[in-house]
């Protein structure tokens, strides 16, 4: 199975690159896209030239499009999201947004992008609502979304120690086993 793994926090080695890092080895054939080791431009600084011609996006050549790409082509795909005032952080609405200059014009990928299966895991303390409607526009189904609060485990977010717990670690890989 291919599967494609998008970790959305820009903090490197914190709670959602190390999930990122667990999914990977639970899985095979992967890759793995850690926020934390690039940057994707969001929308703007621009005169919106992709609404002429998707190519004209002055920012086509960032890892958007590829990504886009290798969704389409995986067979599951897995959002690990930090939670920042009770919705996703910006880099997901950054990706979110920067779509539209892939899909401009280009329906088929559109559909083929909404029917691969995606999971999400949250870090979060508070908020899950939000997240279900953010993560809803990904997909053609409900979203299946594992959240993990650093408070039940007895941990704070921050630290990035969320994986020193087993049991966390069991239900990100019971999550990952389960996979439909």
């Amino acid at each position: 199975m291919k599967t494609v793994i998008l970790s959305f926090s820009s903090r490197a080695g914190g709670n959602c690159a190390q999930i990122g890092k667990l999914i990977r080895a639970l899985t095979r054939d992967t890759v793995l896209y850690d926020f934390s080791e690039f940057s994707l431009h969001p929308c703007g600084g621009c005169g919106y030239e992709c609404f002429a011609a998707r190519e004209n996006c002055p920012y086509i050549d960032d890892l958007e499009c590829e990504m886009l790409e290798a969704i389409i082509h995986s067979e599951m795909t897995y959002f690990i999201l930090p939670n920042y005032c009770d919705y996703p952080c910006s880099i997901f609405f950054a990706f979110n947004e920067r779509s539209q200059c892939f899909f401009q014009g280009r329906p088929e990928l559109l559909d083929a992008y909404l029917k691969v299966p995606k999971r999400s895991i949250v870090v979060s303390n508070t908020n899950t609502e939000h997240f279900a409607e953010a993560l809803s526009y990904q997909m053609d189904r409900e979203p299946e979304i594992l959240f993990l609060s650093a408070k039940k485990y007895g941990k704070a977010s921050i630290k990035g120690d969320l994986l020193t717990d087993e049991k966390v670690i069991q239900a990100i890989t019971a999550f990952v086993n389960t996979a439909s």
